[in-house]
């Protein structure tokens, strides 16, 4: 492969409220095995890039656990790998990477040490399938200096929360703006961008003598008049996880079989760590319709239409519907829990009820789960 794979995983997103208050967007679970970054990840090694950068900020912790080891997704080599960077204090730097660009210039020795010609920068919390050699190639044929992969959302979706992106007839960026107010187009950025390691360096050097720290705002937005800056439109599943809402429907997306068949059971496939746990286990009793059940998990009661994640324990008469539970949460009997997203490592107690009314409830529980 000709491109070297910087995948963004450090950004603080207040918009998932307390789901990111322990752990990074990018580890958020996901269909009940797998975390934000494994597609990105899993793309990367699928389109042979071998040198992948990962680079990490807020709440990190549980995103570096998940990537302890490299071989899950096939870097584990002698030539290239997985790097994990975090920001650190040198003599000539005591700040935490104060945005994209800025993350990017921080670790440029890593760009410089490499010889591909070409960089693929992507997130780490997006949910897709993705080529990344068809778009190295779509940028050699058109000449451009910067690809954007974009992604044209259905009339009902929200693009504001998106860079929306107007383009002519050849493709070629015209208008980029980022979090509009009111959105002017349905095309928005899916945060995968692909140029010359070289002028990647410039530019980011350039953004650090001006002390701009964006990559969107300060290099895409500001140059696309002087840059030759094309989109690529992808047409299979995309999805971002960066609001509650988001990420409520992107797992409740892996209930329809198309979707799971896409994940699941066509190649390439989606890798991630693996879990040393036993089977799902349903126990006299236990109702399961239209839902996911993960590894370890020991179900009693009902679940309908709903993702369990890892670990989870169902007691008696529980009543789990349109939810998503996280790993390692443990159900009392009785419980009814409906229309909400029940936090990792929680114990509900027995006999009570949670139901999201007015959107989707998140619940967070701190009870013992043995007290004295």
């Amino acid at each position: 492969m000709r491109a070297v794979g910087i995948i963004l995983a450090g950004g603080n997103n207040r918009k998932m409220k307390e789901l990111t208050a322990r752990r990074a967007v990018a580890a958020m679970p996901i269909a009940g095995s797998y975390r934000a970054i494994d597609f990105a990840l899993s793309n990367m090694t699928n389109s042979r890039i071998q040198k992948v950068a990962v680079l990490t900020q807020y709440n990190a912790r549980s995103l570096h656990e998940h990537l302890n080891s490299s071989k899950w997704w096939d870097f584990g080599r002698k030539q290239g790998g997985m790097y994990v960077f975090t920001p650190t204090i040198t003599a000539d730097n005591d700040c935490w990477y104060r945005g994209t660009a800025d993350a990017i210039y921080q670790n440029l020795d890593f760009l410089k040490k490499c010889h591909e010609p070409y960089v693929i920068i992507t997130s780490g919390d997006a949910v897709y399938k993705l080529d990344y050699n068809k778009v190295l190639e779509y940028h050699i044929a058109k000449k451009a200096d910067i690809t954007v992969v974009c992604k044209e959302l259905g009339e009902e979706e929200d693009a504001t929360r998106f860079g929306t992106i107007r383009m002519d007839e050849s493709a070629r960026i015209l208008e980029f703006e980022e979090k509009p107010m009111v959105a002017k187009s349905q095309v928005v950025s899916a945060g995968i961008y692909v140029l010359r390691r070289r002028q990647l360096i410039d530019m980011v050097e350039h953004c650090a003598e001006e002390e701009r720290h964006d990559f969107v705002t300060d290099i895409l937005i500001r140059y696309k008049n002087l840059k030759k800056i094309y989109g690529y439109k992808i047409n299979n599943y995309w999805s971002n996880i960066s609001t509650v809402d988001a990420y409520y429907k992107t797992n409740m997306d892996f209930l329809k079989p198309e979707v799971r068949k896409y994940f699941f059971k066509e190649l390439p496939a989606i890798y991630s760590k693996v879990s040393d746990l036993p089977p799902a286990k349903y126990n006299p009793g236990a109702v399961v319709k239209n839902s996911l059940i993960g590894s370890g998990s020991i179900i009693n009661g009902t679940v309908e239409n709903s993702v369990v994640f890892k670990k989870v324990f169902v007691g008696n008469n529980c009543v789990i519907k349109n939810s998503v539970i996280l790993n390692d949460v443990y159900l009392g009997d009785n419980t009814y829990i409906e229309n909400c997203i029940v936090e990792s490592h929680d114990t509900l107690r027995a006999n009570t009820k949670h139901v999201g009314e007015n959107g989707i409830k998140i619940v967070v529980e701190r009870n013992e789960r043995y007290p004295l």
